[in-house]
């Protein structure tokens, strides 16, 4: 069974920076592409940046380019989203998911499985 757990959300004022960290455990192999999304109360989970874990290609939300950047460490079996210039408007439990089928695209929370418990990101002054 794959478990992932994410690690790295804090409290921050705007303009700061984070960084985020999803592992995996609990299986053999790599998935076939990881993304992070995040969640406000009341709003559904949306997604914010994709990483192919052959390939290394990635992908951003609009609302994200520029400031942030996903990467990963296939030997750690373990991806970052590292977040600068962060905006109020970033506050969000952030979580990671994977997908292990073949040709995923992880674009969609809700064909997505697997699930970190999520870590809490809150920027304010």
């Amino acid at each position: 069974q794959v478990q992932l757990m994410e690690s790295g959300g804090d409290s921050v004022q705007p303009g700061g920076s984070l960084r985020l960290t999803c592992a995996a455990s609990g299986a053999t192999g790599n998935s076939y592409c990881w993304s992070w999304f995040r969640q406000l109360p009341g709003r559904e989970r949306e997604w914010v940046a994709r990483i192919f874990t052959y390939t290394g290609g990635s992908n951003y939300a609009d609302f994200v380019k520029g400031r942030f950047t996903i990467s990963q460490d296939n030997t750690k079996k373990t991806i970052y989203l590292q977040m600068n210039s962060l905006e109020p408007e970033d506050t969000a439990m952030y979580y990671c998911a994977a997908d292990f089928t073949l040709f995923a695209d992880c674009l969609d929370a809700k064909q997505l499985h697997i699930w970190g418990p999520g870590t809490l990101v809150t920027v304010s002054s």
